[in-house]
């Protein structure tokens, strides 16, 4: 495992510590699957990912107050992927919120939007068994809220539970698969990946030109995305942003008090020790 530590001042009397993992992208398929499904088997990063998230359970269990995931647990729908994803999810040390590819049949092979989503969902027999569009947990008086983001956008209805759990009062820890967009961590994306798309939730129309137009209009963010943003930006409870999506670790502010952390690919064994006081 390569472990990154942060530490956040929040106001806390007693630290609370999370281990952020990310894009963990188990890939298995069995006889049960299709060939196309089968074919997709063991596609990226690591040639045993199963047992890095082991290695980052274990970490958390001993310790940690709780692992938050991101997303992308699994690479794609298939027959034994959701089995170890319901499996894994069932121990209360881990709490989750979806990415794309937890909805992905074939991996980029149609359209993604929310019937796409609740389509894999239901197919999945209700998901992974937890919740995976919204998601909430109280730790060491830290209120742990994961929205499903997975496809570049959020809805007025994250806003309106969002504020819901500001009344509350406690200090916020927002989880999402999608980063938001922030000028530094574009610019670091587009290093890495010259005139390509940097997939922030967020950009405006000067910092989309850049991408191709089947991923400008994919990311264009709607009136509802940016309501949601303005409002994360100003709540002064939301104290950190987990996020990962993008493979590589970053981490930035998208307020004078607000810290996004973007965690590297779980599937090579990163993750980020969170520590609040």
């Amino acid at each position: 495992m390569k472990l990154e530590r942060i530490s956040v001042k929040i106001g806390l009397e007693k630290p609370v510590k999370l281990l952020h993992v990310t894009d963990t992208h188990l890939d298995f398929a069995d006889a049960r699957d299709d060939e196309k499904k089968r074919a997709l088997a063991g596609r990226m990063g690591h040639p045993d990912k199963e047992s890095v998230f082991d290695e980052q359970i274990a970490f958390a269990r001993a310790s940690c107050d709780l692992l938050v995931h991101t997303g992308d647990l699994i690479d794609f729908v298939s027959v034994p992927n959701v089995e170890k994803a319901r499996a894994l999810l069932k121990d209360e040390k881990i709490f989750f919120i979806a990415g794309n590819h937890d909805y992905s049949q074939y991996v980029g092979e149609a359209w993604e939007d929310n019937a796409y989503r609740m389509n894999s969902y239901m197919k999945m027999g209700y998901g992974f068994g937890v919740p995976m569009f919204w998601n909430t947990r109280a730790v060491g008086g830290v209120n742990v809220i994961g929205i499903d983001n997975s496809y570049y956008q959020f809805e007025d209805w994250h806003l309106w539970r969002l504020k819901r759990e500001a009344e509350k009062g406690l200090p916020m820890v927002l989880a999402f698969h999608d980063p938001i967009f922030e000028k530094s961590l574009y610019e670091e994306h587009m290093r890495r990946q010259p005139g390509g798309c940097t997939y922030l939730v967020g950009c405006d129309e000067e910092h989309l030109l850049p991408y191709d137009e089947f991923r400008a209009v994919q990311q264009r963010p709607t009136d509802a995305t940016m309501r949601v943003i303005d409002y994360i930006k100003s709540e002064p409870l939301i104290k950190v942003i987990l996020t990962g999506h993008l493979h590589f670790p970053f981490v930035s502010n998208l307020t004078d008090s607000l810290l996004q952390i973007v965690s590297g690919g779980g599937f090579c064994g990163d993750a980020t020790e969170v520590t609040l006081v």
